[in-house]
């Protein structure tokens, strides 16, 4: 069963929200989050990506960055940019994004449930990148970005969420980028204990985004269980920043892929091999496909369309789920035999483009000297359900969630023992 738990949220001042609220760590380069800081000053990107408070150059691993970005976290408190909750409570986190609404839980998730399974993962997690975010959280003694969960809608938290949703936002406002942010606040002990016992219902519950955060977040934990053997489960350091959306309202977007070069390959020859898999027909617009074993390919300032042949060789099997999916199809029949990217994770002659930025960054791309790229068919969170539920694993990169859940709106300190 899920367990949650509500918790003193640490959170920004009212009227700062809007500066304060930033999209996730790892959607920035270094040089990219620094013009966002110098744009923002209040960005919390400044505490996610401490190394643009310090002089370029910096090594953005070295412990002075970890430091720093401690430093500026506490700061912030100190002098009253963000306050802290008086009390446990559970919040709405609402996001409209081109007319779809999402509304979120933000609670606290126990790492025994990502132990035990409970809590159910669908990618592999990078050692390197954990142990970035195991620094980040052990030296500010917090956690700063929630992780996105999702779980299949249950009417009873529904009405529970509306019944919230019909009093005032604490906070209101949106980002540039278009998406309308909204925060509401559980603080009634009878509603706190319908959600808890609503999620205790649940067998699993699913991430969606942010696996290296939840790993990193839960190694945090365990090393915390090591310092402290007479820990009771109660201690802040068993939990995890969450926040969690029905499946319902959740909207997994196409992520792309471009190729840099043909692997030796004339785009003759190229087309041909891909005709043994494929139908292939010339198209005078670009391809986005509406349909799974469709893929569009834009090669030699044309589009195609791709339909693979061979949908029915992939339904048996223990792993069919993860054979089905587009992604990967095109990397089994396309990228790896023909293309010789065999892993797409280190390969630095792929790049993935996520479906929120069009099929006109593909032509772009390959105009300015990338060989062929890629339209997908997105994932859907079916496919994820499935997937997850047999313990298997996605290849990298299968999904693309929007919106983005920004980062710095709530925080969970690990400072106290007890919660």
């Amino acid at each position: 069963m899920a367990e949650l738990k509500p918790f003193r949220a640490i959170r920004p001042a009212q009227g700062l929200e809007d500066k304060i609220a930033a999209l996730p760590y790892d959607v920035y380069s270094s040089a990219e989050a620094r013009e966002v800081v110098k744009e923002e000053p209040m960005s919390f990107l400044r505490i996610d990506r401490a190394e643009t408070q310090l002089p370029e150059g910096v090594d953005i691993y070295s412990s002075r960055v970890y430091q720093k970005a401690h430093d500026l976290l506490w700061d912030m408190v100190k002098q009253k940019a963000f306050i802290r909750e008086e009390e446990s409570c559970y919040y709405i986190y609402e996001l409209v994004y081109q007319g779809r609404v999402q509304d979120g839980i933000v609670a606290c998730a126990s790492i025994d449930d990502y132990v035990n399974g409970v809590i159910k993962k669908h990618e592999n997690t990078r050692a390197e990148k954990e142990e970035d975010r195991i620094r980040h959280i052990s030296a500010c003694e917090a956690q700063t970005g929630p992780i996105f969960l999702a779980y299949r809608q249950r009417d009873n938290i529904r009405k529970l969420v509306d019944r919230v949703r019909e009093d005032e936002p604490v906070y209101d406002f949106q980002t540039s980028d278009g998406v309308t942010h909204r925060v509401w606040i559980i603080s009634d002990k009878k509603m706190i204990s319908s959600i808890t016992q609503a999620f205790d219902q649940m067998d699993h519950i699913y991430i969606a985004d942010g696996h290296h955060r939840a790993a990193s977040a839960v190694k945090v934990g365990l090393r915390k269980r090591e310092e402290y053997p007479q820990y009771t489960g109660k201690e802040a350091f068993n939990y995890f920043l969450c926040v969690l959306f029905p499946d319902s309202q959740l909207k997994i977007l196409d992520y792309n892929r471009v190729i840099k070069d043909l692997n030796g390959w004339s785009e003759e020859d190229f087309l041909k091999l891909l005709e043994t898999r494929f139908e292939i027909e010339k198209s005078r617009q670009a391809v986005s496909p509406q349909e799974k074993g469709c893929f569009g390919m834009y090669l030699g300032n044309c589009w195609y369309r791709l339909h693979f042949k061979g949908a029915d060789d992939l339904l048996s099997g223990k792993d069919a789920a993860v054979k089905a999916l587009d992604v990967s199809i095109l990397q089994d029949y396309v990228l790896n035999p023909i293309l010789g990217i065999q892993d797409p994770k280190t390969d630095r002659r792929i790049d993935f483009i996520g479906g929120i930025r069009g099929l006109s960054e593909l032509e772009r791309r390959v105009k300015s000297g990338w060989a062929v790229a890629f339209s997908m068919y997105p994932t859907s969170m079916q496919e994820l359900f499935a997937i997850a539920d047999q313990g298997l694993l996605m290849p990298p990169k299968s999904t693309w969630f929007e919106p983005k859940l920004r980062s710095g709106l709530f925080i969970h300190s690990l400072q106290d023992l007890t919660e």
